[in-house]
């Protein structure tokens, strides 16, 4: 089955991207191994002032497109892709939106459809669709037969502002997804079975993403205080142990991996809650567990995992 997040945007992939986040860019280049791994190719990073990009979805982001703009520049010469011209991007995840929506009943119509999807979305993003940009996808139905739909959003005139910025320097964006769509790619290539679930921590909280199969169960975007994620990541838990766990373990679909990336969420503490719900014996991924061999330590898989995850798309 064809992975639902490759239909979101046109489907020619490079094999480099580009990530952002707040006081930090990041670019990667992958080259495919052998048996399905990847490797770094190219890669760099470089800090960003805390003030040049403040992830939002409802206001300006780059508070100074030309000096993102040489930061960039400088970047890619380090890298050794200032010459690249076709880039994935993986965005802050606070400048997007993702939504799954599920029917309660079965439209009549096409029109219809739209229309309900319609109502959702513009429920759930609390925003007019005039002003967003939306992908789309429709997901296998739930437990109960419902149709669902995956849906990302971000303001057009937020989204444009990365674009320009990179338009000002030749090159073409193609493929631009939130950040734990990017890191999400590591947990739907490799083939194993079981619900895996990806843990993306930021200054502002989490989100998290229960995948069974290619597709997303679950998507919870939690904003707290570092303090607080605990409390919060045992909700999440507890919510898929008592709706979807007992029909993951019928299906031969338990929980049976955990990717925790970012610094607000331990990465052992985070695998314990998990065990300590759930009743499994589970540890932290790391890059090799993935199929990412690094050539350096100076890099760490968290900084690349989004850009390299949309990367991983060239060969999909």
């Amino acid at each position: 089955m064809p992975n639902p997040l490759t239909k979101l945007i046109n489907p020619r992939y490079p094999s480099t991207a580009v990530g952002f986040e707040k006081g930090l860019a990041t670019m990667v280049q992958l080259e495919r191994g052998r048996s399905g791994s990847s490797s770094l190719r190219r890669a760099a990073t470089v800090a960003l002032p805390e003030s040049l990009i403040r992830p939002s979805f409802d206001e300006p982001n780059i508070a100074d497109p030309a000096e993102l703009r040489a930061a960039l520049s400088e970047l890619a010469t380090s890298a050794g892709l200032l010459q690249t011209k076709r880039w994935s991007v993986a965005l802050p995840d606070g400048v997007s939106r993702t939504l799954i929506l599920s029917l309660e009943s079965q439209p009549s119509s096409k029109s219809e459809l739209e229309e309900v999807l319609r109502w959702k979305a513009e429920r759930g993003f609390s925003a007019s669709l005039e002003e967003l940009s939306i992908s789309r996808e429709r997901l296998s139905p739930d437990n109960q037969g419902r149709d669902r739909y995956l849906v990302v959003a971000a303001r057009a005139a937020i989204l444009s502002e990365y674009q320009d910025v990179l338009h000002s320097l030749g090159w073409r964006p193609g493929l631009i997804l939130p950040r734990h769509m990017g890191e999400g790619q590591w947990l739907t290539t490799n083939g194993s079975k079981g619900d895996a679930l990806l843990l993306s921590s930021s200054d502002g909280g989490f989100t998290a993403v229960v995948f069974r199969g290619k597709q997303p169960l679950i998507i919870r975007t939690v904003s707290c205080d570092p303090l607080e994620c605990e409390d919060e990541l045992y909700r999440l838990l507890l919510f898929y142990r008592d709706r979807r766990g007992g029909e993951a373990e019928k299906m031969g679909q338990a929980l049976g991996r955990v990717l925790t990336i970012g610094e607000m969420m331990s990465k052992d503490r985070s695998c314990e809650i998990v065990n300590e719900t759930l009743g499994t014996d589970l540890r932290p991924l790391n890059a090799a567990d993935l199929g990412l061999q690094l050539s350096t330590q100076e890099l760490s898989f968290d900084a690349i995992a989004a850009p390299a995850g949309l990367a991983t798309l060239s060969w999909q």
